[in-house]
């Protein structure tokens, strides 16, 4: 069915590795495989926030969990070894943009070495067919123009996230020429690499970003702190790129090299929204007088606006973003909502998926 994972049974039964299964979609990401009858591993560093969507929504229940650091080759091969993934979705990433100012070497490591070591444990396994590498739409060189960013565009980046996602792009581009160029009936793996907008949804705690900041602002009856309310964002539900990934996965298992190529999964032109609009909307949601103020200090360099063209997606994978901006505020408000008032955060998320779902046979 166009826009939605095309053959959910197509995952019952599958091996699949996520990386980075701790994070906000990692773990959105392994309910929905689990909800799919999927045979799980995630690999990744202990959850990085507390509270976290890892440990609410028992994202562990169902699946393999090792704990362990992207950047330690070894233990990543050792961990492919004993599970034999078929598919692997790589997402353990250092994803702040103000984190990368602090922590450039950390940045530069992670994201570029760790994606090295998944391509060459990939390549050195005899299990894996279809390797899927999420990046950001934070790769390309921003011109600042009002034009959304195509696949061929150039990739670039001026703070090192930005910077570091790029070279993740052309280390992926260099396997796939490489090592991974080999046709359909080849026994070698096909790599695609993926790239999302401004992702937002329930279970995000993360430091520095405006849906958490503002959520831990609401529930303590402080003002969020602005930075930059006219900067325009691709906002998107969380469950929409990874729908992409899962219909991208499966064509690349299905299809071999012929869609191991770039791929954007960005919101429509039209969902692009000012922060302050994003956040006036959400304290609307919130209530209890919730409200948020512009920060006047000194910040770091950050893009003010960069869209993204998924004509592609939409045309050869028939993937389409399902929810609006205003529907994916008051999903990531109810999500929140329903934490604080101590229900079950699993129920919760699982209800959100199979809805999500549904949705596309109305």
């Amino acid at each position: 069915m166009e826009g939605v994972v095309t053959s959910p049974n197509f995952w019952k039964g599958k091996r699949v590795l996520v990386t980075g299964h701790t994070g906000f979609k990692g773990g959105w990401l392994c309910v929905w495989l689990q909800a799919l009858n999927a045979k799980v591993l995630g690999y990744s560093l202990p959850p990085p926030t507390q509270p976290s969507l890892y440990d609410l929504a028992h994202v562990a229940n169902g699946m393999d969990s090792v704990f362990g650091d992207i950047r330690d080759f070894n233990g990543l091969k050792s961990a492919i070894r004993g599970h034999e993934p078929e598919i692997i979705i790589h997402m353990a990433a250092q994803s702040l943009v103000r984190r990368s100012y602090s922590e450039p070497l950390e940045t530069f490591s992670v994201n570029v070495m760790g994606t090295v070591n998944v391509l060459e444990a990939a390549r050195k396994s005899d299990s894996v067919r279809v390797v899927l590498v999420v990046t950001s739409d934070k790769c390309y060189e921003n011109k600042h123009w009002i034009w959304p960013y195509r696949e061929t565009e150039g990739l670039g980046g001026h703070d090192p996230y930005s910077s570091s996602k790029g070279c993740a792009e052309l280390v992926c581009a260099s396997y796939r020429s490489s090592f991974f160029s080999g046709t359909k009936s080849d026994i070698v793996p096909v790599v695609a690499t993926a790239r999302a907008g401004n992702v937002i949804g329930g279970g995000d705690w993360a430091e520095d970003r405006l849906v958490p900041d503002t959520v831990r602002a609401f529930i303590q009856d402080q003002p969020v702190l602005i930075r930059n309310p006219t900067a325009v964002r691709p906002w998107q539900h969380v469950l929409d790129p990874l729908n992409g990934y899962l219909m991208l996965a499966e064509r690349l298992w299905t299809d071999g090299a012929a869609f191991a190529e770039a791929w954007n999964f960005g919101p429509s032109v039209s969902d692009g929204r000012p922060v302050g609009w994003v956040v006036d909307r959400m304290a609307r949601l919130w209530g209890d007088g919730a409200r948020w103020q512009e920060d006047a200090g000194a910040h770091p360099w950050e893009a003010l606006l960069l869209n993204l063209d998924s004509s592609k997606a939409r045309h050869l994978l028939g993937w389409s973003t399902r929810l609006t901006i205003e529907e994916t505020l008051e999903r990531t408000v109810e999500w929140y909502k329903a934490h604080q008032e101590k229900q079950n955060m699993r129920d919760v998320t699982e209800a959100e998926i199979h809805s999500f779902v549904k949705g596309f046979d109305v």
